[in-house]
């Protein structure tokens, strides 16, 4: 089965993506960086398709920079002309140590993000990519941005980590079906770990356990449309097609015959 981390159709050519972490000792806050340039020609629209890991990004771009909740549903976003982003794709124990915002309160929803670098950022990103390569502009983003959380990461306490931990667990085990199952795992009851994931995520841990299978699907239709729906539901614990199918529509926001119908032709 294809494996997905969010961003379910790659491979434009005129959309460059590159991703890294910024150290071990950011690990309870920062998953990774992810940073994208494009230029696409004039008239033309390249749309990007997301079904977001269960956490928030701060997103640093020309027009500001701004914190976006997790999403539970595809999101899809249309890159024009010539640009770039970068992405800080955080833990959930993030959230509560950049915001006073109730986690809940950012599902689906994104607010301004005052004290991100974005100057320097900018300048890094601004520059001529034949004056300086991608990879040269890359490693100085990723020291504003260590600058910038370092102090941060050092104040996300046991919760946070408990947090980090179910999101983590819930999205590598493809054995986890249950909640029941996630507690387990994590030494813990279901009514502590429903109270700290929704705390610092807005969400619930079963949606933690939806997320990890319907990236599976999506990413797994767009690259082989072919598979057959009703073993790929079997393999993701569906107890049949037409619940998959429900589920898929209701999270995704379209059938898995639409996902289908996005994936590049046969070369």
């Amino acid at each position: 089965m294809v494996e997905s981390a969010g961003h379910l159709n790659p491979g434009d050519p005129e959309v460059a993506f590159s991703r890294f972490r910024l150290g071990a000792d950011l690990d309870d806050l920062v998953r990774h960086v992810w940073v994208a340039r494009w230029d696409v020609p004039a008239g033309a629209v390249r749309p990007q398709r997301v079904l977001t890991y269960p956490s928030a990004n701060a997103v640093l771009q020309p027009a500001g920079a701004a914190l976006h909740g997790p999403s539970r549903v595809l999101t899809t976003q249309d890159l024009t002309g010539r640009s770039w982003v970068v992405g800080v794709l955080l833990r959930p124990a993030a959230c509560r140590l950049l915001t006073a915002t109730d986690p809940a309160r950012l599902v689906g929803r994104r607010e301004p993000l005052p004290g991100a670098p974005l100057p320097a950022v900018a300048a890094a990103m601004g520059r001529p990519a034949a004056a300086r390569p991608a990879a040269e502009a890359d490693r100085e983003v990723a020291a504003v941005l260590r600058a910038w959380l370092a102090p941060v990461a050092a104040r996300v306490d046991d919760a946070g980590r408990l947090a980090n931990a179910a999101c983590r667990v819930a999205e590598e085990r493809a054995d986890v079906l249950r909640v029941s199952d996630l507690a387990a795992l994590l030494g813990t009851t279901t009514r502590t770990l429903s109270r700290v994931v929704r705390q610092h995520t807005g969400l619930t841990p079963k949606w933690l356990i939806e997320c990890r299978r319907l990236q599976a699907a999506a990413t797994t239709l767009f690259a082989d449309p072919g598979t057959d729906l009703a073993a790929l539901a079997a393999d993701l614990g569906y107890t049949d097609q037409a619940h998959f199918t429900r589920r898929y529509r209701a999270v995704v926001g379209e059938t898995p015959a639409r996902t289908r119908r996005h994936a590049p032709a046969p070369a």
